[in-house]
């Protein structure tokens, strides 16, 4: 860019001293103007080519971008793979995940969201230090683009989300997920850090109230997907995405396997809520004490204490201390008994979640029975739980929720008889 300087803009001063000191001013002035238009353009540039939602120049984008990004059309141009049912199609592993050293002696945290509670995903991964396999539901065909966006750009803008967590996308048979167009992507693409993204996400779940909306959510069979996860590995930790594990979690509980543990126990993580203002804590010490002055309290202690009551914690709570306390141990082994919906680590060889229950209502109760009457012990870990961010209140939960819990409870009744031809040497029953 060239600027020329014509006499005619200084020809009004005689002085020549004020002619030279004007001309001077004008130069300055122009240069300053130019550099600041070059900067402009400059960083205009660097954000296109750098942020990885915008196309740019093909040779500006790191090459892992690029790859990335193939991958992510090449998955979703297959078409994906319809249920058992055939009313939902499945995309697994959406995005090539950056593979560490990967042991198949290990634990994968699987976990299920709608696009509403895809923020929660921000503390899981900061808590949990292993793999996580997240299984994300679209309601509609705009919220499967919608979902491809977001998870791509969560991949690119954050590291720890793009090394440890596999997404697979679950939409209406109905529904095809496709890359989306540029436009679609422009608003994403004025988000420049990991914080950014999640920020985004926590403002589409605003005002929205558990499952409402999420067209019969389909939580069993998000359950089994995640499961399923990438890799196969030994154990899987099945939890919601508004629940968070306790410090060390993962690292304790492989020391423990490596002790030895029975093939046919699956192992408690006895889990709790706490009110939304408090810091999560990560020890049993720090939870004992937010207990203690009311701020934690025993997971669906309000609305159904008998669906947690097996955990026993009163004993837990009360347990002694060891010797070798920052040792994970099970400190003892409990009958299940109906209605108790625990949340476990359990191996391979756990029976899959029932993936006709949907909504609300006996999804994780009809498989913790089938994990039962299959001969499964229940051990609980001493030390280790789990946090639910919010005391769960009755006003929590959408207007149909009796309809469905209704609904789900005559499939269970079926759902009991069937379990006594499928283990008809099982001397337990639900």
């Amino acid at each position: 860019m060239l600027f020329y300087f014509r006499p005619s803009l200084t020809k009004h001063c005689k002085c020549k001293g004020k002619y030279l000191k004007t001309q001077r001013e004008l130069e300055t002035a122009i240069r300053l103007l130019y550099l600041s238009l070059l900067s402009s353009l400059h960083g205009q540039q660097q954000q296109r080519s750098a942020h990885p939602v915008l196309e740019g120049t093909p040779h500006a984008e790191p090459r892992w971008q690029r790859e990335l990004k193939e991958y992510l059309k090449a998955m979703l141009a297959t078409g994906g793979i319809l249920d058992a049912s055939g009313q939902y199609r499945i995309y697994r592993n959406l995005l090539a995940r950056e593979e560490g050293q990967s042991k198949n002696l290990d634990v994968l945290l699987a976990s299920h969201a709608s696009l509403s509670n895809l923020w929660h995903l921000q503390e899981l991964v900061q808590r949990w230090d292993g793999r996580i396999s997240l299984a994300l539901f679209a309601s509609s065909a705009a919220q499967a683009k919608l979902a491809t966006v977001l998870t791509y750009t969560l991949a690119q803008l954050c590291p720890a989300v793009r090394q440890r967590v596999s997404f697979h996308l679950v939409c209406q048979s109905g529904d095809m997920a496709i890359f989306p167009e540029l436009e679609d992507r422009t608003e994403y693409a004025r988000l420049h850090t990991c914080q950014a993204v999640f920020a985004k996400a926590a403002g589409m779940g605003t005002n929205i109230i558990n499952y409402a909306g999420n067209a019969s959510y389909p939580n069993n069979l998000l359950r089994n997907v995640a499961r399923a996860g990438i890799g196969s590995p030994a154990f899987a930790l099945v939890v919601d995405i508004d629940m968070v594990p306790s410090e060390g979690l993962r690292s304790g509980f492989l020391d423990l396997v490596a002790r030895g543990v029975d093939a046919r126990m699956v192992f408690v993580v006895p889990a709790f809520e706490i009110r939304h203002t408090r810091r999560l804590p990560g020890t049993k010490e720090e939870l004992l004490r937010l207990y203690q002055v009311g701020e934690v309290r025993a997971f669906y202690e309000e609305l159904c204490p008998r669906c947690q009551a097996p955990t026993n914690y009163s004993v837990w709570l009360n347990l002694p201390e060891r010797e070798n306390s920052g040792r994970l141990e099970v400190a003892y082994v409990v009958e299940w008994r109906a209605p108790w919906e625990p949340f476990y680590i359990g191996n391979r060889k756990v029976p899959a979640f029932d993936e006709r229950f949907k909504q609300y209502g006996y999804n994780r109760i009809s498989q913790a029975c089938e994990v039962n009457i299959a001969g499964f012990s229940f051990a609980v870990l001493d030390s280790a739980f789990l946090l639910h961010k919010g005391h769960k209140l009755p006003g929590d939960f959408h207007s149909q929720k009796e309809a469905e819990n209704k609904r789900n409870r005559l499939l269970y009744r079926g759902f009991k008889e069937e379990l006594k031809m499928k283990y008809p040497d099982s001397t337990r029953r639900c």
